[in-house]
Formats: structure tokens, sequence, C-alpha cells
């Protein structure tokens, strides 16, 4: 999003928190000490004006109604049902008034949505919706069977997506930020070709701009920027335990449901919305599906303030599953609805 605002469209986002295995946007944000994501709509829609992007945490007066009626959902067992999904998705969409929306429609164990029928059912609902309120939308399906990049939990994200803006991104990010970045673009009525847009989006990396936006964007939200310009400043967690390969041949499956759920555990999410969150706690993997593995060779770090984290390694051993053939790597990119 700093990558995109640096590129003159302006991005209005509200997230939410993290609850069971899903993480929260919001939660991460404040990982960064100082971060304000508690901003009134007023203030929300000046800091776009201002600055061309906000990122806060969603207002207790938008879409009201969505709230109780998710509460109803919850209550009756009925929160997978996809038209009521692309409801609630979309009227806070629109209550925060964007002109042009464009979604990542997650696919996969660590999605809403596990197979590509029902990713495509949502993405098509939202775009009637977009449609109806006269809003341009665009849904790019992505794939969420394994986590997307190397880091799970709030710091280890953060630290991440700084690295990211400063050029090393991992693979499947990129592919991700490139997709929805042309589209972004394209939507705001800056290039209509979705390569060219592409390698505009790379070369405002490259030059540094997308980093210098996200600092001016900490900063202007209370930030201290210090910790973005200097990512070792960030807290650790008091325990780091390796995982190393017990066998050698390539990965085969590494669950993000699961990882999700497993970061959590360490302290990275919460089961109830009263939990509180240690932002020091997750994973770092090494390796992604269809990596080649000696044997001995480390798969991924747990990062925990929690002394009883043996079993955790032990979970996480079987979570990363491999296999003596070689793999076929899936697709991060699976559709685009527009």
């Amino acid at each position: 999003m700093p990558i995109m605002s640096a590129l003159g469209v302006n991005i209005a986002k509200m997230s939410g928190r993290s609850l069971g295995f899903t993480g929260g946007t919001a939660d991460k944000l404040e990982a960064i000490p100082g971060y304000n994501i508690n901003l009134s709509i007023d203030e929300f829609k000046e800091n776009v004006k201002k600055i061309g992007i906000s990122l806060i945490t969603q207002t207790g007066n938008l879409a009201p109604a969505d709230k109780k009626i998710y509460a109803l959902r919850d209550s009756i067992s009925c929160t997978s049902s996809i038209p009521l999904i692309a409801s609630s998705i979309m009227s806070k969409k629109i209550a925060a008034g964007a002109n042009k929306i464009i979604l990542d429609v997650t696919c996969g164990s660590g999605a809403f949505m596990k197979n590509i029928t029902d990713a495509k059912e949502l993405a098509i609902q939202m775009n009637k919706i977009g449609k109806l309120a006269n809003k341009e939308t665009i849904c790019v399906i992505t794939n969420m069977n394994e986590p997307l990049g190397y880091a799970v939990g709030n710091n280890l994200e953060i630290i991440e997506a700084v690295n990211s803006l400063k050029g090393q991104m991992p693979k499947d990010v990129e592919e991700v930020v490139l997709e929805l970045g042309a589209y972004m673009l394209k939507l705001a009525g800056k290039g209509e070709n979705i390569e060219e847009n592409k390698n505009k989006i790379q070369e405002t990396i490259k030059t540094g701009k997308a980093f210098q936006k996200f600092v001016e964007l900490v900063g202007n939200q209370g930030g201290d920027i210090t910790y973005i310009k200097n990512t070792n400043k960030f807290p650790k967690a008091k325990y780091e335990i390796e995982v190393h390969s017990k066998k050698e041949g390539y990965i085969k499956e590494i669950n993000a449901e699961e990882i999700g759920k497993l970061a959590s555990k360490l302290g990275a999410g919460r089961t109830k919305k009263e939990d509180k969150i240690d932002y020091t706690a997750g994973i770092i993997l090494n390796k992604k599906v269809g990596d080649q593995v000696k044997l001995n060779e480390k798969l991924a770090t747990l990062y925990t303030n929690k002394e009883q984290y043996q079993e955790a390694k032990e979970e996480l051993e079987t979570v990363i599953k491999i296999s003596e053939k070689k793999v076929k790597t899936e697709k991060t990119i699976l559709g685009i609805i527009e």
C-alpha cells in the first residue's frame, strides 16, 4: 500500500484484528511503538488527503448493522455463507468512501475459502455488489495454501515488510504485490498496461520511494520511525527454537492454517477478542513448498516467551511435510475477477 501511495494513488485501508489462526493487520501496525490505529473517520480521510495514505482499524460507527449481523451469523453457525461474507466485506468498503475497490481474495488452507470454486463465487458476488454501488471493483484470487512470505507474527512480519520495501521481497510476496498494485494503478487511471504498471512498482521500490512513504505513514500516525529505519530495535522473544529436517527431499506441504494456529499458540494471536498479543512471538520459515531440503537443514525458527515450547516444536515438524520426490509448485495468482 505504501508503494501505491508513492505512485500517486490515494490509499484508505481499514483492517481488523487477529482472531483464531488469522493474523490482523491492525495488530501488526500496533507492533510499531506509538502507531495510532484508532482514528475517527474524519481524521482517517484527512490523513489520506494530507499524505495520500492512512491505515487504521475499523471504527465503532462504520457499518454498524454489519456488526450485529455478524454476531447473529456467529451465533447460528452461518459465518461461512458466501453471500453474507460478500455483503459484510463490501459494506465496510463502501461505507469507508472508497471510489475504486480492489480485493485480495485468498484461497486455500489458510483462508476462509478453502477451494477455488468458493473463492471465485465470493469474488463474483463482491464484484456484483460493487457494480450495484457504482464502485469499480476487481478481485485478485491468491493462493493461501502455504504462508505468504517467510514471516508469521507481528514484529516479524513488520520487519519482513520493511525489508520488502527495501527490495528484499520474497518471490511469492512480490507476485501478489505486483498483481494487486498493477490493477490498482489501472483503476486509478495511471496505466492501462498491467505489465508496464508492474515495472513502475518495481522502480518505485528500487528508488526507495516506497520505503520513504511507509516512514511518512508511520510518522504521521504517531509511530516511532526509528524502528522502521532500524528494525533491530524491535524487541526479541526470550526463546528462539530452531527446527531442523529429519530427512532429505523436497518440501511437499506447509499448511497455512496450521502454521497460523501454531503461531497463535506461541503468543502471536488470540483465541478470544480480549486476549493480549505477544508482538515478539511467531515463526520464521526457511523453506517454501518445492524447495529442496538436506538432512538436518534448518526448516524454521520459533519465537516465543513461553517456556512450554517443546510441543510447538514437535507440532511444526509434522506441519512441514517432506517428500522424497520433487514437488510441483502451485501458482500464487489463481485468477482475476473484473
